[in-house]
């Protein structure tokens, strides 16, 4: 009888490195919620950029139902990696991180903010916009066909959660 081979690998330095560059690198990304008033899972669309620590932020209108998600339940998940121009897009990396999302200040992280979404400038200070860190807890990468890991903050290089 054949053993079934572990679906995960053991994380290692070049799994830890890859999804340092993708959360890094992540100007955009697709944010899972929980939609209020279905139950259903809900998937948007969100700017992402990296506070100090390098932790995932995200700029969200208070006219979106993803924030009303948020500020009910502020577990998500957010996905990150972008197809490249060739080949298949399953063979490129891409990060899944569990999150919980928490304000925080918007003017403290403007600068950097901006300099990462230059073009958000035009409507940051919109009194409708506020600022979430989305507090990873763990994270899963697939790095393409049978690459997958599961990755710890640290293996992130982020603060652990607590």
């Amino acid at each position: 009888m054949s053993r079934q081979k572990p679906m995960l690998r053991e994380t290692d330095d070049e799994a830890r490195a890859v999804g340092q560059d993708l959360l890094r690198r992540a100007r955009f990304g697709s944010l899972g919620v929980i939609c209020p008033d279905s139950n259903a899972p809900m998937v948007s669309r969100v700017s992402v950029g990296t506070d100090a620590a390098g932790m995932p932020v995200t700029l969200i209108s208070d006219l979106s139902l993803h924030t009303t998600a948020l500020a009910r339940n502020p577990l998500c998940s957010l996905l990150v990696g972008e197809p490249g121009a060739r080949g298949d897009a399953l063979i490129h990396p891409r990060l899944t991180l569990q999150c919980t999302a928490e304000p925080v200040d918007k003017d403290e992280i403007k600068p950097l903010y901006l300099s990462q979404h230059p073009k958000a400038t035009l409507y940051y200070d919109f009194s409708d916009f506020r600022m979430l860190r989305l507090t990873v807890t763990c994270a899963h990468l697939n790095g393409g066909f049978g690459k997958a890991f599961s990755l710890s903050p640290a293996d992130l290089d982020l603060p652990n959660p607590g």
